[in-house]
């Protein structure tokens, strides 16, 4: 395909992308806790019409920027209130790093190893996975991955003095900052990071001071400061809660998500299966200085040396970064995929140039690897969840099914090299297979963590005045379903995080068994959300004696009598 019709290519893997991520986008109810919380807070800006301070169930939130809040709302404001609205911006973030990662692959590589990276990053598990999922880190990623390409771009220009290079360095900073605006100053810190190593590894540093960075720092703070700035003014103590508390001394100092160092390890891998068993090749080609779709000469030779390096440094600063904290979530290496992504595309792309010998090996390698994987997928579906619902045994074997007869399928095609585009196609066409073996998994997965139809239960109930309760937890996505506020009963939690002692006062809090007794029998309605292990105890001591309108899960909705629900 002609150069000249990339932005044709470029079209097509955005509307292959929007294929694979917006159909049944909705379906699923929302996951506990990230998507109650970021699909309520974007909720409750349209309700309150103050798009400036977050709220979660109308108390203060900080942990977060606003930029994914006002995308949901936005969408909201237009879909309604629903799981489509919330996860919109999501999938579409997603849809954007498809086409730029892509578009870096096609300028570093040529056009074959773009339209693999982006078939490899597209059906990359973890990635699909999150483009369906109503969180912050797709814009995180999508906003990093923009800037950093914008960055390399222009680095290839003579000198950054050039007219095209401060346009593309401009660019960057808008997008470091929008990065900020969606995920907070962690966007800014990688993003120089991985520009300063590698120039430091290419022994360029002394360009920096050719880098418009007074015209950088003013767009970047821009579009960042007015937030915050009225933020603190609305808010006074904001910026040390959000800045020092809220990433300085969580990133140093919290257990919230304790794990080792080892913890990216299996992300990594398991979130890039199978695309990852070919980023090896796709480097040592790179660094090997055989070159694609290029004439071979010198100039061509480094500059796949140096993607190839800019690329590396991208993948482990992030890598690095998050995996020295012990809180974190496996949802933060996305932005950390798109370099792995284009590896593996142009490890693909030189099948067809390695000796023939060398590639049934790898081949055969790459089935026996993923039998191997089929096979640890069938025993943790069996093992690890057939407890929750023993339809995940089905799930993991047609899984499994799936990804080792892609994997023979690739090896009994690839042994000859006029094959090799149908052997890639088999293993696509398997990642494809899997997509709704996944969303199966995921909706028989929905009552550990899910609770729209307890929403559903309760929302018929709800009389006015009527008190609906958490006992000893928080439903994040209970005022996203029913549009009523939650009462914690005995629970505190992050919303308490912002101001502890004011909260304390809110009567939206029941901080004892004797006060919830109190309220229980004082003749207004209550509907009391609890665990089952709870109910025994609640029954005993609760009167009138609660009345059971439903469950979901091991969560029940109990009723007091009280009121004319």
């Amino acid at each position: 395909m002609l150069a000249s019709h990339r932005s044709l290519r470029l079209a097509a893997y955005a509307i292959l992308a929007a294929i694979l991520y917006l159909p049944g986008l909705g379906r699923p109810a929302l996951w506990e806790p990230d998507e109650g919380r970021y699909a309520e807070i974007a909720r409750e800006m349209v309700v309150s019409g103050d798009y400036v301070t977050p709220r979660d169930n109308f108390e203060l939130y900080f942990e977060k920027p606003p930029l994914v809040y006002w995308a949901e709302a936005a969408a909201i404001k237009i879909f309604g209130v629903n799981e489509f609205a919330v996860r919109l911006p999501a999938a579409l973030f997603s849809i954007g790093q498809v086409v730029i990662t892509a578009a870096l692959a096609e300028a570093m590589l040529g056009t074959t190893a773009g339209l693999l990276a982006a078939l490899a990053l597209a059906l990359s598990p973890l990635f699909f996975s999150l483009a369906r999922f109503a969180t912050l880190d797709p814009a995180l990623a999508f906003f990093l991955t923009a800037a950093l390409a914008a960055f390399y771009a222009a680095s290839r220009e003579d000198t950054f003095a050039t007219r095209s290079a401060r346009k593309l360095m401009l660019t960057s900073s808008a997008m470091l900052a929008l990065g900020t605006l969606a995920k907070g100053p962690v966007a800014l810190l990688l993003g120089v990071a991985i520009v300063f190593i590698w120039f430091a590894s290419e022994r360029r540093i002394a360009e920096i001071r050719r880098i418009p960075l007074i015209w950088c720092a003013l767009i970047y703070f821009t579009i960042v400061a007015p937030w915050f700035v009225v933020m603190e003014l609305r808010n006074p103590g904001f910026l040390n809660f959000f800045f020092i508390h809220e990433h300085l001394q969580r990133y140093v100092s919290s257990n919230e998500h304790g794990w080792g160092p080892w913890f990216f390890i299996p992300i990594v891998i398991g979130g890039t299966w199978p695309w990852i068993f070919f980023a090896p090749l796709g480097w040592s080609s790179m660094r090997r200085d055989d070159g694609s779709e290029s004439s071979g000469a010198p100039s061509a030779i480094h500059q796949h040396r140096s993607a190839a390096s800019f690329l590396a440094i991208w993948f482990i600063v992030i890598f690095v970064f998050f995996s020295i904290p012990r809180s974190k979530l496996g949802t933060y290496i996305l932005p950390a995929l798109p370099p792995l992504a284009i590896f593996a595309g142009y490890g693909l792309s030189r099948l067809s140039s390695i000796a023939a010998s060398s590639r049934r090996r790898l081949l055969a390698g790459f089935g026996i690897a993923n039998l191997i994987f089929a096979l640890a997928s069938l025993i943790f579906f069996e093992a690890a969840l057939r407890k929750i619902n023993p339809a995940f045994s089905l799930d993991g074997f047609l899984v499994s099914l799936a990804i080792a007869g892609g994997a023979v399928l690739m090896y009994a095609l690839g042994r000859e090299v006029t094959r090799l585009p149908y052997a890639i196609g088999a293993i696509a066409l398997a990642m494809l297979a899997t997509i709704p073996l996944t969303n199966r998994a995921r909706a028989h997965a929905s009552s550990i963590s899910t609770y729209r139809n307890l929403a559903h239960i309760v929302q018929p109930n709800l009389a006015r005045d009527c008190i609906l309760g958490s006992y000893r937890h928080y439903i994040q996505s209970l005022p996203f379903y029913t549009g009523w506020r939650e009462t914690r009963v005995l629970y505190w939690g992050e919303l308490s995080e912002v101001s502890p002692a004011t909260q304390v006062k809110s009567p939206f809090i029941i901080g004892s068994d004797a006060r919830l007794g109190q309220v229980w029998s004082s003749g207004v309605c209550m509907i009391l959300i609890a665990n089952a292990r709870d109910l025994p105890a609640l029954r005993s001591t609760l009167n009138p004696p609660p009345v059971i309108l439903g469950f979901e899960g091991k969560k029940f909705a109990l009723y007091n009598g009280g009121g004319k629900p």
